[in-house]
């Protein structure tokens, strides 16, 4: 591996999940301005709209949401492509 390419300064964040509040924390070089206390230890706070925990494919819990027949209009854009 190159030398000097890595960044050094690593520190454990709070990852917030937005969507059910979920919080996991993990080492990162990420830049926030706002924090959060988890069990008493104040921690750097990067919110998430969508974590491992939300996410349809680790949930199981997939929804198809077809707003004003997108997946029609694409069938329908692409099939001449097809052979």
């Amino acid at each position: 591996m190159k030398k000097g390419i890595h960044p050094e300064s690593y520190r454990l964040v709070a990852f917030k999940d937005m969507s059910n509040e979920d919080i996991f924390i993990t080492k990162s070089t990420i830049d926030t301005k706002e924090t959060i206390v988890v069990d008493g230890v104040e921690y750097p706070l990067v919110k998430l709209e969508i974590s491992r925990t939300s996410h349809p494919y680790y949930t199981g819990k997939s929804k198809l949401i077809d707003t004003a027949g997108r997946i029609d209009k694409f069938k329908s854009k692409y099939a001449k492509f097809k052979k």
